[in-house]
């Protein structure tokens, strides 16, 4: 179903062998470790603040939440109570998956006025399009183009309450009409002054694609990255940072181009191994290789 999926393994997204930038390196340890919070989601849902302390204590400075509810808040916990948790631990959520599948399938945008209330009482910067559902997605071109419209008036109204929306995208986006994608459809029909994208790394590769050349076709318009590693073997799977088949480092030299502000560790599909421990091994891993 995956085409052309071993493009990454052993071939250093063809610029790997490229040393990262001494001016790079200098403004990349300003930038902080942050992590999706779907990394913890068998523990999270159950232990709120215990899982949120043991983020703030490896060292992670900024979130990225999901599992927001309008009825229950954050798995029962209250926007104010979340928020006090986080600032607890020295933690931000800079970004926020939410749910807009509802908003894709009627336009009804009234939702999105909850999401900034929250996003804003979080003090968040964004807003993002986590995932949307296999019968909303569309087959054609023009599906893509009006998914990007519905995109650009729920990012008006993010705008004018002083937040961005983002797009977070998995391997579906990649599929083809003609010459482009649906992926490059949403980057060319989305707003740049009010949509900016959030690039899922271990999707784009597993669809068959180079990060660094999306980079460069479409220099600083993704704002976003999660950092997510490829099993060597499985490609189902995931790995724990700078174990997988991708090479960060010569992404990381490429951050200029991309436009990235800020990174997101994740650890996604059939990952086995203990979570906040893995999660541990790849932070060490970024903070020491990659920073």
């Amino acid at each position: 179903m995956i085409k052309r999926r071993d493009f990454l393994i052993n071939s250093g997204l063809a610029l790997g062998a490229l040393a990262i930038a001494p001016s790079f390196a200098f403004e990349a340890k300003k930038k902080p470790i942050g992590i999706q919070l779907w990394s913890l989601r068998d523990t999270l849902p159950g232990d709120v603040k215990g899982v949120l302390t043991q983020v703030g204590k490896i060292g992670f400075s900024e979130v990225e939440t999901f599992g927001y509810s309008v009825s229950k808040g954050f798995f029962g916990t209250s926007v104010p109570d979340f928020k006090l948790m986080l600032d607890d631990n020295g933690l931000k959520a800079t970004s926020n998956h939410f749910d807009f599948n509802s908003v894709i399938k009627d336009g009804n945008t009234d939702i999105v006025k909850t999401y900034i209330e929250t996003a804003n009482h979080l003090g968040s910067e964004y807003i993002t399009v986590p995932w949307i559902l296999p019968e909303l997605r569309g087959t054609t071109a023009d599906d893509y183009k009006k998914l990007a419209s519905k995109i650009n008036e729920a990012a008006a109204l993010c705008a004018a309450s002083g937040l961005k929306l983002a797009y977070h995208n998995h391997d579906f986006e990649f599929i083809k009409f003609g010459n482009t994608t649906g992926y490059e459809i949403l980057l060319n029909e989305t707003d740049k002054k009010l949509v900016d994208f959030e690039m899922d790394l271990y999707w784009v590769v597993r669809a068959g694609y180079n990060p660094i050349d999306l980079f460069q076709k479409y220099p600083r318009r993704v704002k976003m990255w999660h950092v997510k590693d490829m099993d060597k073997q499985n490609h189902d799977f995931n790995a724990e940072i700078g174990t997988g088949a991708i090479d960060f480092r010569a992404i990381f030299a490429k951050a200029e181009l991309s436009g990235m502000k800020r990174f997101f560790l994740e650890h996604e599909s059939n990952y086995k191994p203990n979570p906040i421990e893995s999660v541990a091994t790849s932070f060490n891993y970024i903070q020491k290789s990659l920073l």
